[in-house]
């Protein structure tokens, strides 16, 4: 009888649904094989060796087989548990929103090394960098579906070609930049942007993916991206988000409006 053939891949978890009595199914994203689902059997006893890896949002090592249609998981190594974000409800809100966005735009055992790394990096400067969680949202967001086939195009106005448009809205469901005075009849939902959010908004789509957050945003401004990129995420996907809604029902008032 030939000996079962085992992977060795690294992954994150998105989701974890609980199964018969001590069982998990793990929806892993890894970068060779994109997206995939592991039965992790006895991962919910307090006995489990990598019950620790089998968490929502944490970035492990498996050794997996194949039976059929299933990956089962024989190993697991914890290799980052993102304590920072496990240390702040708000936080740990969001990296679920980012983890069942990013779930949104993969496909099953498609490779998504940038998709990975993405969603890797946005929970680093989320619970460890410690950067504003509405300037990380807005930035993951944007770039996520950028990097999902949906880039929006920025660079002057869709109509009169200007680069820097008056009074710039960003039209979310065609995905294009425009002037107040244009493309009226034609646009749909358009979001208000200002010099600073349009600006903001270029470095993310066009600019270098390892300086995704390194921009600063206040205000309105910020206001602005924020709305714009949420809007963008929605209309492109057509559907709403459980976990968005959540870390949406934390937030108060006050802190909604800066």
């Amino acid at each position: 009888m030939a000996s079962t053939p085992y992977i060795v891949t690294k992954g994150i978890v998105l989701r974890e649904t609980e199964t018969k009595e001590s069982d998990k199914i793990l929806t892993l994203l890894t970068a060779e094989y994109g997206k995939i689902s592991v039965i992790a059997r006895g991962t919910r006893r307090k006995s489990c060796k990598f019950a620790a890896a089998a968490q929502h949002l944490v970035w492990s090592e498996w050794t997996l087989y194949r039976r059929g249609e299933w990956y089962y998981a024989n190993e697991g190594t914890t290799l980052e548990l993102f304590a920072g974000l496990r240390a702040d409800l708000d936080a740990l809100a969001l990296g679920c929103y980012f983890a069942e966005l990013t779930e949104a735009v993969t496909s099953e055992e498609v490779p998504a090394e940038e998709l990975l790394r993405h969603l890797l990096n946005g929970l680093y400067a989320l619970g460890t960098l410690r950067k504003p969680p509405m300037l990380v949202k807005a930035a993951f967001e944007m770039k996520l579906l950028c990097l999902a086939g949906y880039e929006p195009l920025v660079d002057s106005c869709a109509y009169c070609g200007r680069a820097d448009p008056e009074q710039p809205l960003l039209d979310v469901v065609q995905g294009v930049l425009r002037c107040r005075r244009c493309g009226v009849k034609e646009s749909t939902l358009s979001m208000p942007l200002c010099a600073s959010s349009l600006a903001a908004l270029r470095h993310i789509v066009y600019g270098d993916p390892k300086r995704l957050y390194s921009f600063t945003l206040g205000g309105e401004a910020m206001e602005r991206l924020a709305g714009a990129a949420e809007a963008f995420a929605a209309a492109q996907l057509e559907r709403g988000f459980r976990t968005l809604d959540f870390y949406k029902s934390l937030q108060s008032p006050t802190l909604l409006s800066k």
